[in-house]
């Protein structure tokens, strides 16, 4: 190859080495620190920008969008010295570029070290009791100091998170079995009380069934006396319209008579005064020779030789005079009693 030939070339190399030098592409949400002879030139935001070849250089790139930074658990003494572990979570963002690269050696070291120490004057003034129960007031407190600490290196600490709080073995234990009895009373409670609640419901039900029974048994007895009271008006109003005689009530009369004298009981009878006289009618239906006597002595005989009777009225004939019959030996020993001094009257009223 002849000289000039590979003159070209490396003038042509060269100039693709400067170009790449000269040309920078900042991607989106980064930031490049220049420094020209070393010191500090400018930043260089996104989008393509030219540099002095072999005068500029690209000191740092600074990733502007929110990191997350994940620490190890710290050990950390409480208020009532029990030692627990806490791990942490930090989000932050860079806001000033240029702090963050010449402020501090490593900016992430410094971000441990500090949410450490802060951590544990924190956690070191309260009890273990308030530290797993405070969670919310320790991320506040600690997000405000980290970020007022890390404000002159240029980052702005968003967020702090405690992920797990981790007491000793001994205490977990315990802090168990104190959880376990209080689930326990809670548990008897609710059980005290859902048997009271059904208590109380199956008594109220009971009260409310009795109530409608009681009603339902009023109601049953009012209609039970309006229907009586209506059949009573209506047997009434029918024996009224038919008009009866004499005869058939001296038949009715026939026909209870023996039903008041049933019975061991019945020591006295009280014989209505109408009963002669309906005896009487009856047998002044069937003729003259039919009537009950009005001696003492006298016996009843009835004379049906004349009579020309059906089945029905025959029987009749003959109830009526057995009945006379009773009547007559009532009579007669009532009499006798009385003469003898023994009768038994009927109370007074």
């Amino acid at each position: 190859m002849e000289p000039i030939g590979i003159l070209l070339l490396i003038i042509a190399v060269f100039v693709i080495i400067v170009l790449a030098r000269s040309i920078r592409i900042v991607p989106q949400q980064w930031n490049y620190i220049i420094e020209r002879l070393g010191r500090y030139r400018r930043t260089l935001e996104p989008g393509p920008r030219l540099l002095v070849p072999f005068v500029d250089s690209v000191r740092a790139k600074v990733d502007l969008r929110e990191r997350v930074v994940n620490f190890p658990p710290q050990p950390v003494i409480t208020e009532d010295n029990l030692m627990v572990h806490i791990d942490t979570v930090l989000y932050y963002i860079i806001t000033q570029p240029t702090s963050a690269v010449y402020n501090i050696d490593d900016y992430l070291a410094g971000v441990e070290q500090l949410t450490t120490t802060t951590l544990r004057n924190v956690v070191g003034a309260m009890d273990l009791e308030k530290t797993l129960t405070s969670r919310e007031e320790i991320n506040s407190r600690l997000a405000a100091e980290l970020d007022k600490a890390t404000d002159k290196w240029g980052l702005k600490v968003t967020r702090v998170e405690l992920r797990a709080i981790e007491p000793p073995p001994s205490i977990r234990d315990a802090m168990e079995k104190q959880m376990r009895a209080e689930r326990d009373r809670r548990a008897v409670i609710l059980q005290a009380e859902g048997t009271k609640r059904s208590e109380i419901l199956q008594a109220e039900g009971e009260q409310q069934s009795q109530i409608l029974r009681a009603k339902g048994e009023r109601d049953a007895e009012v209609l039970r006396a309006d229907g009586q009271a209506k059949a009573i008006q209506t047997v009434f109003a029918a024996i009224h319209n038919a008009k009866p005689t004499e005869r058939l009530l001296a038949y009715q009369y026939l026909q209870k008579l023996p039903e008041i004298a049933q019975g061991d009981a019945n020591k006295v009878w009280v014989i209505p005064a109408e009963l002669t006289r309906a005896l009487g009618s009856f047998g002044n239906a069937f003729g003259g020779g039919v009537g009950v006597p009005q001696q003492e002595d006298e016996e009843v005989e009835v004379d049906t030789s004349a009579l020309q009777l059906d089945d029905a009225a025959a029987k009749a004939l003959e109830e009526a005079q057995k009945a006379a019959r009773e009547v007559q030996k009532l009579s007669e020993t009532t009499q006798q009693k009385k003469k003898s001094g023994t009768a038994e009257l009927p109370p007074s009223e």
